[in-house]
């Protein structure tokens, strides 16, 4: 039983390949690695189509996909359900709300992803995944990962300050404090040696706490 629990569990980590797959989704079959390309992707789940939470989710990401795909960034999502369940689903929402899902949607109705990715906690449910978030960049790796309960709807725009602070710190060699935001200044990486701490504590052109706190405007 314990052995079952920890395969459930079992997830890829930060800074790790994403795991490969192929699947169903509502835009026809699917090859991971060919999908995230040279792209940035944002892969979430969900718990169950037609349910209120996740209509609610689903559709935000709906409505902000093309702020995804200005900054480089494909969405991808997952649930534990059937394609037919998937597009009446995407069709129902798009007839009530006018939101049209037209990103892929996973239908995992094996699991089978779901248990790749960790997506399956059997505290909250053995047959339906809970709210996970990768974000994965263009080499393939995993560089984020968030998870909320059932009951609990994600936050749109901590993800999308998220894959800009990762962005912005892979382009500009740095790295981010709390609650950055673009336009916010950026945390130099600390010394590793005597010499470069001298030299932090004779620079001006920063904004310092310390020799080993500083930060500067990008």
């Amino acid at each position: 039983m314990q052995d079952q629990i920890q395969a459930l569990s079992k997830m890829p980590l930060i800074g790790e390949a994403a795991p490969d797959f192929k699947a169903l989704t509502t835009t026809g079959p699917l090859q991971f690695s060919e999908y995230a390309k040279d792209s940035w992707v944002v892969m979430f789940s969900h718990p169950a189509d037609f349910t209120p939470v996740c209509t609610t989710e689903m559709s935000a990401f709906a409505v902000e996909q093309d702020w995804f795909q200005e900054r480089g960034a494909k969405l991808i999502g997952l649930s534990i359900d059937s394609i037919h369940s998937h597009l009446a689903w995407v069709n129902n929402v798009r007839e009530k709300t006018g939101v049209y899902m037209t990103f892929p949607i996973i239908a995992d109705i094996d699991m089978s992803v779901s248990k790749l990715y960790g997506m399956l906690h059997p505290g909250e449910s053995k047959t339906a995944a809970v709210r996970a978030v990768f974000i994965v960049d263009p080499k393939g790796d995993i560089r984020l990962i968030m998870y909320y309960p059932m009951n609990v709807g994600r936050n749109m725009d901590e993800i999308k300050r998220a894959l800009i602070a990762l962005q912005t710190s892979d382009e500009n060699k740095c790295a981010m404090p709390v609650d950055w935001r673009p336009g916010d200044k950026a945390i130099v990486p600390p010394p590793k040696t005597l010499e470069q701490m001298d030299e932090r504590i004779a620079n001006t052109e920063y904004e310092k706490i310390d020799f080993y706190l500083a930060k500067k405007a990008i």
